[in-house]
């Protein structure tokens, strides 16, 4: 059988496959990537979820968005008061690091928007619940 090694591996060496072959998922317990967004507040209070776990293949571009995200620079915990305002609370797993962060509404713009929303695209919401 014919066999490519194009692919990188999770420890950066190219895993053979067959053309026209997926290459295989990660054989780590937890995906090289994961984010989970939650939004909670709004006029009718409700929470809503998105998880996003992508493939091995598509990691370097997440991890890419999470690099650019201001992490340091945002207070876990900061409450911002207005009526019927969004709260972002963002939860990113690259490898072993983990990050957290909490946005006002206002405040999600720029890279902050870019992962949100990709987040968004990637992950179905879970069912919506009140605060």
């Amino acid at each position: 059988m014919d066999r490519r090694q194009d692919e990188p591996a999770a420890g950066g060496a190219p895993q053979a496959h067959a053309p026209g072959e997926a290459p295989p998922r990660s054989t780590t317990a937890h995906p090289l990537v994961a984010v989970t967004v939650v939004r909670t507040g709004g006029f009718a209070g409700l929470r809503r979820e998105w998880r996003a776990e992508p493939d091995d293949h598509e990691a370097s571009h997440w991890v890419t968005l999470i690099e650019e995200c201001p992490w340091d620079a945002v207070a876990i915990g900061r409450r911002v008061t207005g009526a019927d305002l969004f709260m972002w609370r963002l939860d990113a797993r690259c490898g072993g690091e983990k990050r957290e962060a909490e946005l006002a509404d206002p405040d999600v713009q720029g890279p902050w928007r870019d992962l949100i929303d990709a987040v968004r695209e990637a992950g179905a919401p879970r069912p919506a619940t009140r605060d």
